[in-house]
């Protein structure tokens, strides 16, 4: 079996998080926890470790891996047009599970699969993902688990369905919450909930319904502002003196 670190203790986190982040880089596949479920993780953009992750998981390009970013200033090297409710949902709920999906920046060099243009990005509230985020950058992670199977909440339920396709085991302990992230099609002018996971569907509207509330008032107010303002007064210029006429002054 491929290595597995225990990564609730100290020495597990300084062991394993290395290793696995060199093992990111050279395109090898891991395990790592999150605050959903047990994800199976590549580097983003490494496109022959992309599809080692789906080749391990028995599924093809129709379906790809979201991405995991360490940080929501990494969203903006990813992804373009962000809509201002998708970041009205990022400030509440980020880190944490809730899974955008977005316009795609159009000059990055990676094949997630048939994405349409798009990418799904989120931002786990997990300590050890978070920490080989930080020295990995972007991943394309996927729940740890053969499609049509169980997700994994373990690192042993991990390891039963995915093996040795896996180079590095993480185990942070059981998986807190047990459920997939909640995901949202943020790409238009109205939000979309694919899939009600963590995050109930109620509580994503309730988000988006105070920020177009908040925008809205904010109009209000600024419009009032301009009217108690009045009228703005033209300018109007003054004309220059006529000059003298130089007759009679020879």
């Amino acid at each position: 079996m491929s290595p597995v670190f225990d990564c609730t203790t100290e020495q597990g986190r300084s062991d394993g998080i290395p290793k696995a982040a060199r093992g990111v880089r050279e395109g090898q596949i891991v395990v790592l926890p999150t605050d959903t479920v047990y994800g199976i993780g590549a580097d983003a953009f490494t496109p022959s470790a992309v599809r080692a992750l789906l080749a391990a998981k028995g599924r093809g390009p129709e379906m790809p891996p979201p991405v995991l970013v360490g940080s929501i200033a990494a969203l903006d090297g990813l992804a373009i047009d962000v809509p201002d409710y998708a970041r009205a949902l990022i400030e509440r709920y980020w880190p944490g599970a809730l899974t955008l999906v977005l316009m795609a920046q159009p000059s990055l060099r990676w094949d997630l699969g048939e994405t349409h243009g798009t990418v799904a990005v989120r931002m786990p509230d997990d300590e050890v993902a978070l920490a080989l985020l930080h020295e990995v950058g972007p991943m394309a992670v996927s729940s740890a688990n053969r499609t049509g199977h169980p997700s994994s909440r373990t690192v042993l339920d991990a390891a039963s369905q995915l093996g040795a396709s896996v180079e590095f085991y993480l185990d942070g302990g059981p998986s807190p919450g047990g459920l997939a992230s909640t995901i949202v099609d943020c790409t238009g002018p109205t939000p979309t909930i694919l899939r009600t996971g963590a995050i109930a569907a109620e509580d994503i509207l309730a988000v988006v319904a105070e920020h177009e509330s908040a925008e809205h008032k904010s109009a209000e107010n600024e419009s009032a502002e301009r009217a108690s303002a009045g009228p703005s007064q033209p300018l109007t210029d003054t004309p220059d003196p006529a000059p003298e006429s130089s007759e009679n002054h020879e």
